[in-house]
């Protein structure tokens, strides 16, 4: 392990990437030969997995297209399930394994044991085993409850974006309403979800919101971001002891960005589910969610490619809770870096090396592992697009293609959720996290 004496982060060892990639070597018929383990059978073994990590999307009504609930319906689909189980395309949480912080907050990808398992079931033919084994079936929620329910209840407010009818077919559509906020005091948020209708999901590209307050002529101006969704997000938790503030008398501006999908959406509604800290919480810092931009030319020419990156530093000491890189079809690759000019260290925190546009996924780091940045230090972001038909998520390599906010255009920058600190909260955090290695250090791991 690596702990730095800035960040008090540790590091995975890559015993997990080399152990996919002897099970990428040894995958095969010779890997269901090995008589020193049990059998791997659908039940109980492959029916565990699917329950725990793949039936919320793989059930009837659900996004995913084709149901894992029983037996008979994943036999048929077994070689393609551990082809993708295999390179890590599902479940779909796309995160190097190799590299950077790996205790992640909601890390909904496989272990290299439960990898395995499943390359080993197929190979050895899909064997049932005794279905009167079968854990008992899971009762999944309805599709249009909310996620962060089952650990926070229900919300303490929801607000609602005003109708929009998205129709069957045509190009980019944004729709903007702002509507009140219905917060009557200054509140501190602990969770937000933002959640489309069950109809009109896979027709929002994003749906973003922001707080508006007025100023003394009456007028609305920013207040600061709500939250941001895409396709894959499950929502944001607000660590203890920070504070996103949700203002008094404010509103709430929507940036919804429609494309549609073939099926007419009626009167669309998106809504955001607000749970909030008790009127008595007392927050140390204040924590925001905010786009950061990278630049370069990203003007890509038919099989072209092309790199953004973007620096970031602050007059004060940071912590950052989370990091969700975006763009398009065309992006493929994104990595977050600090870079300490005191030293000329430069930290790799996280990397994506197989990102698609078809999952917005909000990388959020366990309390004790979020980095720390002191005053002065750089976030580094770097981006890679690729316009070839090596990208097998793009629609036409034959095209340039820009930046611009339809689908077909290309975007560069990460959203990024950031703890504000000053020098004693952060010295305090860095000795919490010294002792807490020490401590472990004595213990032996």
């Amino acid at each position: 392990m690596k702990f730095t004496r800035y960040q008090g982060w540790m590091w995975r060892s890559v015993a997990p990437a080399l152990a996919l990639g002897v099970l990428l070597a040894l995958s095969g018929p010779a890997a269901a030969q090995n008589a020193d383990q049990d059998e791997v059978t659908f039940a109980p073994d492959i029916a565990l997995i699917l329950q725990e990590n793949c039936q919320v999307c793989h059930q009837p009504g659900a996004i995913g297209p084709m149901s894992f609930l029983t037996y008979d319906e994943v036999r048929p689909w077994a070689p393609i399930i551990k082809e993708k189980v295999i390179t890590q395309e599902m479940p779909p949480y796309h995160y190097d394994t190799n590299a950077g912080i790996q205790e992640l907050k909601s890390d909904a990808r496989l272990s290299v044991e439960e990898i395995t398992m499943i390359a080993e079931w197929v190979d050895a033919g899909a064997p049932s085993g005794d279905l009167a084994d079968m854990p008992p079936p899971v009762v999944w929620p309805d599709a249009a409850e909310w996620r962060l329910a089952d650990r926070f209840g229900q919300p303490d407010m929801v607000v609602g974006s005003s109708p929009y009818t998205v129709p069957a077919e045509g190009g980019d559509r944004w729709w903007r309403p702002q509507v009140p906020s219905g917060i009557e005091a200054d509140r501190c948020i602990m969770a937000i979800e933002t959640k489309p209708s069950v109809t009109g999901r896979t027709a929002v590209h994003h749906g973003n919101s922001r707080f508006q307050i007025q100023d003394e002529d009456g007028e609305w101006e920013a207040f600061g971001r709500l939250s941001e969704y895409a396709l894959g997000k499950l929502g944001e938790i607000i660590p203890q002891g920070a504070c996103r503030k949700a203002p008094e008398n404010s509103q709430v501006a929507f940036d919804i960005h429609y494309y549609p999908n073939g099926t007419e959406v009626v009167d669309d509604v998106l809504e955001v589910g607000i749970w909030l800290y008790p009127e008595n919480y007392a927050a140390d810092y204040d924590q925001n969610l905010r786009s950061y931009s990278l630049q370069g030319d990203i003007d890509l020419a038919p099989h072209g490619t092309a790199m953004t990156q973007g620096f970031h530093s602050f007059d004060h000491p940071v912590r950052i809770d989370s990091w969700q890189p975006h763009g398009h079809f065309r992006l493929v690759a994104g990595s977050l870096e600090i870079f300490h000019p005191d030293t000329g260290e430069r930290d790799l925190v996280s990397m994506v090396s197989n990102w698609t546009a078809y999952w917005h996924l909000s990388h959020v780091y366990e309390d004790h592992v979020a980095p720390l940045v002191p005053e002065g230090s750089v976030i580094v972001l770097t981006q890679w697009y690729d316009n070839s038909a090596n990208n097998k998520s793009n629609p036409d390599p034959t095209v340039y293609v820009g930046r611009g906010s339809r689908t077909t255009d290309e975007m560069s920058h990460a959203w990024i959720a950031i703890t504000h600190l000053d020098q004693d909260h952060f010295d305090q955090l860095l000795a919490q996290r010294e002792a807490l290695e020490e401590l472990r250090n004595m213990a032996g791991g």
